[in-house]
């Protein structure tokens, strides 16, 4: 019998249940996909607590790798026993097998295992979109990095470095300093102790940096706008500590006539062909060594409320996985 997480309502971790499931034949245009992995992400939270809505009862996650065991009619770019991995919805990917719109899967090379990509599909492809299209970095530049000991973090500032970037990059931890040094950050800010923005231009000589990454949300927000040079943007692209506030245009001015986007991963991931191409480089950094994946955490997919509560109180570092 299969089991998934599923939640019947909004809530803390404990609303989260372990549920026997009954998966069927797949469809026109689906597969079924038997998982050996499940990525733990941080919006999984923002389905959970309704800050997302979900029709409820519900599925949990959207990402994770495995092997495809059926097909249905019209599926013709992957086959019965192909590798694959996916990330976005429908939700439903902390499940032991499902059936699924073959559309969202991404066949995996030999050199990547399906654990490894569970825990880098969807912070690799974020990664790849923020280094790749969000803005024309070009070497010498310095970018600022919240949350640089996360899962996307520890990809951007390895991908950072091959771009020749200079990363500045926030911790709350010593721990994580060494964690985020060790994988490329060059400048280390303490942000529960350390004035982000006061540091920022100490370190690049009063000019502040033309691109702030920034997944933290309202408590770094106004930091981050601060750490901008003149005609900088400011890519609100995370919401650890709650929604950005609602924005001023006014202030944009103020702070040097700069620039905020909010983006999202299925807008850059939308076109086979735009994915195709994010997947093939950072599938290439990850098979050659150049950018190495650290998954630190790994839990049972029935543990998914312990592994909520962990990823919420900062005990997380690197990319987590559900082993199955």
């Amino acid at each position: 019998m299969a089991h998934a997480i599923r939640f019947h309502e909004t809530g803390d971790p404990d609303v989260l249940r372990w549920e026997e499931v009954t998966v069927g034949d797949p469809g026109p245009g689906e597969v079924r996909i038997r998982h050996e992995a499940v990525g733990l992400n941080f919006a999984d939270t923002y389905f959970r607590t309704g800050l997302y809505p979900a029709p409820l009862p519900a599925g949990m996650g959207v990402e994770a790798a495995g092997v495809v065991e059926a097909v249905g009619d019209g599926v013709d770019h992957v086959a019965e026993g192909d590798r694959v991995t996916y990330t976005g919805s429908p939700l439903g990917a902390y499940s032991t097998e499902r059936v699924m719109p073959a559309s969202h899967l991404i066949k995996l090379p030999e050199a990547i295992d399906c654990e490894t990509a569970a825990a880098m599909t969807m912070r690799g492809l974020t990664s790849a979109y923020l280094m790749r299209r969000i803005a024309p970095l070009k070497t010498g530049d310095t970018i600022l990095l919240h949350a640089a000991a996360g899962g996307v973090g520890l990809i951007v500032s390895q991908w950072a470095k091959l771009l020749g970037l200079t990363v500045i990059g926030t911790v709350s931890t010593e721990e994580k300093a060494e964690l985020a040094r060790a994988h490329g950050t060059d400048h280390v800010i303490h942000y529960r102790r350390e004035d982000v923005a006061a540091r920022v231009r100490e370190l690049t000589d009063g000019a502040g940096v033309p691109v702030v990454l920034d997944s933290v949300g309202r408590d770094t927000y106004a930091g981050s706008l601060a750490s901008l040079r003149r005609r900088g943007l400011l890519v609100c692209f995370g919401t650890a500590s709650g929604p950005v506030p609602p924005i001023d245009a006014m202030q944009l001015a103020l702070a040097g006539s700069v620039f905020v986007t909010r983006p999202a991963l299925a807008d850059y991931i939308a076109d086979p062909a735009d994915r195709d191409e994010l997947s093939a480089e950072l599938f290439g950094h990850v098979a050659s060594g150049r950018i190495t994946i650290e998954t630190n955490q790994r839990y049972a997919l029935k543990d998914a409320a312990q592994a909520h509560r962990d990823l919420e109180a900062g005990r997380t570092t690197g990319s987590s996985v559900f082993v199955l």
